[in-house]
């Protein structure tokens, strides 16, 4: 009697865990379709009519499905030279924070000198201001470069990030010292240790650090607006806003450059997001 006893109250409790399961994935896919809605609808906008895209009620499904927005977006804008510019500029910035960051991060992480303490402290004060304040010194300082109006000049400010320093940091804290300790009795130097070691064990912090400086360079709208000065050094987040300059009140026109825009990142995520999210979990294991 006691054994069937049990028998249904583990099948009992099967049956409660199910039913809190599926009301778990019930949330979920309504989380997930809130979250993914406004994409679709601005999918869905792109293809619309100038009158469509106004229309109230709102039309749901383009009525007729038409490619006019896109190629306005092509006739009212150099677009491809606005990508190549987001494309170097998202480069540079990439490059500079992944081998500056990387290194900071390893050195933060690993020796110890004087001060070490009191400087990680000082980089993270850092995080506490506001970027617009770092504008106009900036500015003037690019301005006495003489590299207003260029790509360079705007990727300068963008090639180290003391968040990038903080991520790599905690990553290389995360990770084992024996490996280091063996290379050391092998003869190696602290260089190759750090390149022939850490770094291949730190590939996803790499790649997390990399899909999100990508994001912030290719989104990054107020310096680049700033410093461009003209639009063959532009990038596309500040080319599209000449489409709001307009005065033409097209929203299917604004939604195709947007998703035009946004289309290599999702792209970018696509191919890295296992990388990317391996790399923020293991950044999080350990402080």
């Amino acid at each position: 009697m006691s054994e069937t006893t049990a028998i249904l109250q583990v099948e009992s409790q099967g049956r409660s865990a199910g039913r809190s399961l599926v009301w778990v994935y019930v949330l979920l896919i309504a989380g997930s379709f809130f979250m993914v809605f406004p994409f679709l609808w601005e999918i869905l906008t792109s293809f619309k009519t100038i009158s469509g895209a106004a229309s109230v009620p709102p039309q749901i499904l383009p009525d007729p499905v038409t490619l006019r927005a896109y190629e306005k977006v092509f006739d009212t804008l150099p677009f491809w030279n606005l990508l190549g510019n987001s494309i170097l500029l998202t480069a540079l910035r990439t490059a500079g924070q992944v081998i500056l960051c990387t290194m900071a991060g390893y050195g933060f992480a690993r020796f110890s000198f004087p001060g070490k303490n009191i400087l990680f402290v000082a980089f993270l004060a850092v995080l506490m201001v506001p970027g617009q304040l770092f504008i106009l010194p900036q500015y003037e300082i690019i301005q006495g470069l003489g590299l207003i109006g260029t790509i360079t000049g705007i990727a300068i400010p963008g090639l180290f990030s003391v968040f990038g320093t903080f991520l790599l940091r905690q990553f290389f804290q995360s990770l084992p010292m024996d490996m280091e300790e063996a290379a050391r009795l092998d003869g190696a130097n602290e260089w190759q240790i750090f390149w022939h070691v850490m770094l291949p064990l730190a590939k996803p912090g790499i790649i997390a650090l990399t899909v999100l400086t990508a994001l912030w360079s290719w989104n990054d709208f107020l310096w680049p607006l700033v410093v461009a000065g003209n639009v063959n050094s532009m990038p596309l987040s500040v080319g599209l806003s000449l489409l709001t300059d307009l005065r033409l009140k097209d929203d299917a026109l604004l939604m195709a450059g947007a998703l035009l825009s946004s289309l290599p990142m999702i792209i970018v995520f696509l191919v890295l997001q296992r990388q990317f999210i391996q790399g923020i979990a293991f950044t999080g294991s350990k402080g």
